[in-house]
């Protein structure tokens, strides 16, 4: 039983991390109308920044959790009004082909900058330990600070998009760009500004998975993958759907890890071949509903 407390928990921890991150992609799906294959790396760069505010020029970790993400939204507001903006009244096979050539330029920046090793980023002081919980469960603190960072993103994104004025903009701009355009809505001030916020949700979750997961040039290529399987379990452009798409990925990844370990990396592919099989368009299938 202590085990499969254990297991639970570090699934939660997974599936919430991912969520944060993937949540990101399908904003920018269901507003925009385009993949973003870029994505993980913009993730990658919030984790290097987050390591050189931290372990490079000594900030604290909070600090870094603030500044990171912004320098990478401020990329992304570069990238959209640079080169993404000629793109979105093109095919989604365009915006596909444009993401993935970003993503190259950002993987080869990242080698020059920081080069081709691994770092690390240290927990902050007040995250550093172990909890034991009845039965002996011992589970870090700072997962708990990852469980509550993807449980407080889920309330308030979902507060967002459905008690705010500026979530019911991006919901109009979802639906209907050119009717939320003569409605008076500046639809490109909304469409950069949906590009920045998921690359800072990318980021925001690169810093935060710093501290558990290592920092290598190849880390974005992983979490794409990753992002791309919850969005297609949970349905594109689906708010509920990445969320439950990350915890299904989240226990898949867990109790795989522990008690299928020879055939876990593919055990992933499996429930997305499924979900496709079962329900092409994912568990939440509707199409633009943020």
């Amino acid at each position: 039983m202590a085990n499969i407390i254990a297991t639970l928990l570090d699934s939660l921890t997974i599936g919430l991390l991912l969520f944060v991150i993937a949540i990101g992609l399908n904003i920018v799906f269901g507003v925009l109308d385009i993949i973003n294959f870029a994505h993980g790396a913009l993730y990658m760069v919030g984790a290097y920044l987050g390591f050189t505010c931290v372990s490079m020029i000594g900030m604290p970790f909070w600090i870094a959790l603030v500044i990171a993400p912004l320098g990478v939204a401020l990329i992304a507001v570069i990238i959209d009004r640079g080169i993404l903006r000629f793109i979105y009244d093109r095919e989604i096979a365009d915006s596909l082909l444009i993401t993935y050539a970003l993503l190259l330029v950002l993987n080869e920046s990242v080698q020059l900058i920081w080069g081709t090793g691994i770092h690390a980023v240290p927990p902050p002081p007040l995250l550093q330990g172990t909890l034991i919980f009845p039965g002996g469960v011992r589970f870090p603190v700072y997962n708990l600070f990852v469980i509550g960072v993807g449980l407080f993103m889920l309330v308030a994104l979902w507060g967002l998009f459905n008690r705010t004025r500026l979530g019911r903009i991006m919901r109009a701009a979802s639906l209907d760009r050119d009717t939320a355009q003569v409605l008076g809505i500046n639809t490109l001030l909304v469409i950069t500004s949906v590009f920045a916020f998921g690359a800072w949700l990318a980021a925001v979750g690169g810093v935060v998975a710093a501290p558990m997961r290592a920092i290598d040039p190849g880390m974005g290529n992983k979490i794409i993958i990753e992002s791309f399987i919850i969005v297609v379990i949970g349905g594109l452009g689906s708010f509920p759907g990445a969320f439950i798409g990350a915890i299904i990925l989240g226990l898949i990844e867990g109790f795989g890890g522990r008690y299928l370990p020879k055939i876990s990396m593919v055990l992933p592919y499996i429930g997305m071949a499924a979900v496709l099989l079962l329900k092409p368009t994912g568990l939440m299938g509707r199409r633009s509903s943020l």
